[in-house]
């Protein structure tokens, strides 16, 4: 797994348009909110950007050819191709992050978006498997 830089995130319109999102979420609602809140305008305003978005995918697990019962839930999934995990956190750290790289390890996408609405500023981190 690695991060994306900043160069390498500004060429991924994908995650740059996503995080443009978010902004204007954060910005018009700033910290504070309940990660559901922010995750009903970051709906919206998914939708107001022409975003393709889906709400709470179910992502399957599989062991040894089996399909477990346990599922994942990330928040989104854009462009068929992006997961975005939101939070609403002093700070996030490993438990986090791990929680992103194990719905990568579920799915067969390779990027993934942390964003967190509960800082003073929005923060984000890209992953990439």
């Amino acid at each position: 797994m690695r991060t994306l830089g900043t160069q390498s995130a500004e060429q991924d319109a994908q995650t740059y348009s996503i995080i443009g999102a978010a902004m204007e979420v954060h910005t018009t609602l700033g910290p504070g909110f309940l990660e559901a809140v922010y995750h009903q305008a970051l709906a919206v305003e998914f939708g107001l950007r022409g975003i393709p978005h889906r709400d709470e995918a179910v992502l399957p697990v599989r062991y040894k050819g089996f399909t477990l019962a346990a599922t994942y839930k990330p928040d989104f999934i854009c462009f068929d191709e992006v997961i975005v995990e939101i939070k609403a956190l002093a700070t996030v750290g490993g438990a986090e992050h791990s929680q992103v790289l194990n719905y990568l390890k579920a799915s067969s996408l390779r990027k993934a978006l942390l964003l967190n609405f509960g800082e003073r500023s929005l923060s984000h981190k890209r992953f990439v498997l």
